[in-house]
Parts: C-alpha cells; structure tokens; sequence
C-alpha cells in the first residue's frame, strides 16, 4: 500500500510540474528568444551602418580609385579576388552591381553588426563559412574601397 501511494505522489507530482507542454511550445514557436534577433519586417537594402543614399556619379574617378586599390593590396588582398572566384571570401567580380554603395560601405566598416543583423550578410557567411574581421576602416577608406570595386566592374 505505501508503494502504491509514493507512486501515486510521485505522478502527481510529475503531472503537475510538466502538464502543459502543448501550450509551451505553442508559445515558444512565436516568442523569439533574447540570443535570437527579432525578424525584421523588411531588410535594409542599405544595410546597418551610418551610410544612406550615398551618391555615386556616374564616371570613375581614378585617383580615389587608386587610392582604394592600395587598401585593397594592404588589407584585402589576403581573402578576396578580383575575379568571382571564392578564396577565403567571396570574389568581387560584379560586387557593385550586385549591392548598393551605402550596402558595402556599411559592411566593410561596420562588420560585425552586419553580420548579426543583415540577411545578405549572412547569407554569405554561411556561403563562406569565415566572419570577415573588421578591418578598422575609415569612412575615406570605404569609399575608396568602392571606387576601386567599380574600376575592378569595368566603370569607365
């Protein structure tokens, strides 16, 4: 009889410590959690970072190319090619054409934020499977970077 009723406790117990299973996971199905980011209704086509609607003439200007091509030899160099070949990160063939200035601008100086919150982003990432380091960019830097990215897309 003592065995019958620690049994009976013991269900009880388990019972009411875990009876609403269904309802929990319903709930944790629609509440993000705090290490999860909340899904935003539409990505910024810009990115995340303090560039918007940079603007861009239309021709190249060589010396701020030149310019960008020497950051690109110092810090880029080791990762990317100017072809669409993948080395450690993806080419930049046709990069410009694909992302918007401010896009690019905002990654290259503002890594690790894009890379938590921006759906592009990740999307490489998970192509590349290697988090870019940030590489302490200057805004000038940024966009010298860019101008050198259209030289390298055939702007004239």
């Amino acid at each position: 009889m003592k065995k019958l009723l620690l049994l009976a406790g013991f269900a009880a117990l388990l019972y009411a410590c875990g009876g609403n299973s269904q309802q929990e996971d319903k709930q944790a199905e629609t509440t993000p959690s705090a290490s999860e980011p909340a899904p935003a209704a539409t990505a910024p086509v810009d990115g995340v970072g303090k560039f918007k609607d940079v603007q861009i003439p239309a021709t190249l200007d060589a010396a701020m190319a030149d310019k960008g091509q020497t950051v690109f030899d110092v810090k880029c160099s080791s990762c990317h090619k100017l072809t669409d070949e993948k080395l450690v990160g993806p080419g930049w063939k046709d990069v410009t054409k694909r992302n918007t200035a401010a896009w690019i601008m905002n990654f290259v100086t503002n890594v690790d934020e894009m890379l938590n919150t921006d759906p592009k982003a990740q999307a490489q990432l998970e192509i590349c499977l290697v988090r870019m380091p940030n590489q302490n960019l200057s805004d000038d830097d940024a966009r010298h970077i860019y101008e050198f990215m259209r030289k390298n897309d055939g702007v004239k």
